[in-house]
């Protein structure tokens, strides 16, 4: 009776609006790609998927919001690394999330962009490592806070590379991109869609892309691996629920989100912001998040970075 009962949720699921938390505010590249989603599921389901922005604690308010909610399938949760992050850069949570927050779906990878002030006389990774050391203490690095994952690419720079970058944490991506593009500030390790229009309109000069193999949007920009062999940070986003929503339910959101990214509509307005698509099961999408939160928790360990 219960597997029929559950079988019978998710038949007529969804039956009402579903809710999908995002622990950031309005107006970023993780709320521009979460509508463009919710948009593709509520036109695939034809119930409305409403994006709820939580801002706050690194994202900690609204994961925790979703930890607690019905395990029903109409409150979930938008993963960002920030949750893989927390993990170990917060001392005390309310949640576990590896054992609270059941993975959906991948969405996509965004690369994070080393770029630099057009001013700064470094026109290549190589070039930059060089003037950092025989400059040291010289370069300020802008992030958009401690633990975010601008300030976690620059730091895992430094270890790869021995350079001396002084890191500056603004209360939010918006403030440090204002600064770094003013030149108050030389450096930034920032989300490829925050920047993406600034680097094509000269603005910014990007000097290589984090992840593993080159971005589709900027081909003509290395890797920052070409340089510094191994190197390899980026943001990745998905679909989280809590944990023990019906894995009738889960199937067919993963379903509806992989046609999603098959789709050449929604992929290419997805490519467009810089990101990379991240097709697969739920499984496979909850090892990603395991990976990068042992990776990040390295990080963290070695630069004994501590949450404010």
């Amino acid at each position: 009776m219960p597997a029929l009962s559950r079988v019978a949720r998710a038949q007529s699921y969804p039956a009402r609006p579903v809710r999908i938390v995002i622990g950031f505010a309005a107006g970023g590249s993780t709320d521009v790609t979460g509508r463009l989603l919710a948009q593709w599921l509520s036109d695939r389901f034809g119930q409305p998927f409403v994006i709820e922005n939580r801002p706050g604690a690194g994202t900690n308010i609204g994961t925790e919001a979703v930890v607690h909610a019905a395990a029903d399938g109409y409150t979930l949760l938008f993963v960002t690394p920030a949750n893989a992050i927390n993990t170990t850069l917060y001392g005390k949570l309310n949640f576990n999330f590896i054992r609270d927050i059941a993975p959906v779906a991948g969405i996509m990878r965004v690369p994070n962009m080393m770029e630099v002030h057009p001013s700064f006389p470094a026109a290549t990774v190589a070039e930059l490592i060089a003037y950092a050391k025989a400059n040291p203490g010289k370069i300020s690095h802008a992030s958009a806070g401690i633990g975010s994952s601008s300030h976690l690419a620059g730091e895992l720079f430094k270890v790869m590379t021995g350079v001396d970058l002084v890191h500056v944490p603004y209360r939010g991506n918006a403030p440090a991109l204002t600064d770094l593009l003013a030149g108050q500030v030389q450096l930034g390790f920032d989300s490829l869609p925050s920047t993406i229009e600034y680097i094509r309109a000269g603005r910014l000069r990007p000097l290589g892309v984090s992840t593993a193999t080159r971005s589709q949007a900027l081909p003509d920009v290395p890797t920052i691996g070409e340089t510094v062999p191994g190197y390899e940070s980026s943001a990745f986003y998905g679909i989280g629920a809590p944990k023990t929503t019906p894995t009738e339910i889960v199937d067919m959101l993963n379903r509806e989100i992989n046609a999603g990214l098959a789709d050449p509509k929604l992929s290419a307005r997805l490519a467009d912001l810089g990101g990379m698509m991240l097709p697969g099961s739920a499984a496979e999408f909850g090892k990603l998040i395991s990976d990068e939160t042992e990776k990040w928790a390295r990080v963290i360990r070695a630069a004994n970075i501590k949450s404010q």
